[in-house]
């Protein structure tokens, strides 16, 4: 069956992975075997629907770079720490990835020839068209943007036809969940409203990039087995982040 053809049921078929530094951890591990290991299988599960896959990781278990920065360090110094943090976790995604039979391209906005090919759009298109998932390492390749940032940017260039950001929660509340068990989930949020209300969907840099090219974000449990073939599939699954209207989960 062509990729065509397999793509033909699907809501979403290019797709651009915000996934977490800290989603990485686990087990008291800064890079845990078993956390990659479910998020290569879960990857592999949409590829095989035909999907077409990019990939944004930031650092944030290894290192961050704000926090540095406000220890004292200067700040362009941290948040290029920072990018080179995002590339260690890209190598380890791609090594899951690879040992679960999928061809995998990582480029980096920073030159490291020995480890990853430079960004360049035109050779990750060619990759999407031979069947290939990109992780897109390094952020922006600048500092004091935040790997959100680079994740809307990289989503505009390679024309997704959405961002999917896996967290630790099954979406966005008007309350941090964790803390408060009164906290309420949103079934969709309009970007003005994610801006707004301050629901740290993205930062703000992100969500305006999205908002202006009509993007939109669905935020999801990453640990959630079958979400993004879920998600592709056109199934409602965690919130949606688009120009619609903001609609609580309980006000369906």
């Amino acid at each position: 069956m062509s990729n065509e053809e397999r793509a033909s049921g699907l809501k979403y078929k290019r797709v651009l992975l915000k996934l977490s530094g800290e989603a990485f951890a686990g087990n008291g591990l800064t890079i845990s075997p078993e956390v990659i290991s479910h998020m290569a299988r879960e990857i592999s599960s949409v590829h095989e629907l035909g999907v077409e896959i990019g990939i944004v990781i930031g650092g944030g278990n290894i290192f961050r770079g704000v926090a540095a920065a406000t220890g004292g360090m200067d700040r362009s110094s941290a948040d290029y720490m920072g990018m080179l943090a995002t590339t260690i976790n890209a190598l380890a995604l791609q090594d899951a990835l690879e040992k679960a039979g999928l061809e995998t391209r990582v480029q980096s906005a920073i030159e490291m020839r020995q480890v990853a090919e430079p960004y360049i759009r035109r050779r990750a298109m060619r990759h999407f068209e031979k069947n290939r998932i990109v992780i897109f390492a390094a952020g922006t390749g600048n500092p004091y943007f935040t790997t959100d940032t680079a994740a809307s940017l990289r989503a505009m260039e390679i024309s997704a036809d959405v961002i999917l950001k896996g967290t630790k929660v099954d979406g966005i509340y008007d309350q941090d969940p964790v803390g408060n068990p009164e906290a309420q989930k949103y079934s969709s949020v309009s970007y003005m409203d994610a801006l707004n209300k301050g629901l740290r969907v993205m930062d703000a840099t992100a969500i305006s990039l999205c908002m202006d090219n009509d993007l939109p974000i669905v935020v999801f449990d990453m640990k959630k087995s079958g979400a993004i073939p879920a998600i592709s599939q056109g199934q409602h699954i965690g919130t949606l982040v688009s120009s619609g209207e903001t609609v609580l989960e309980n006000q369906k």
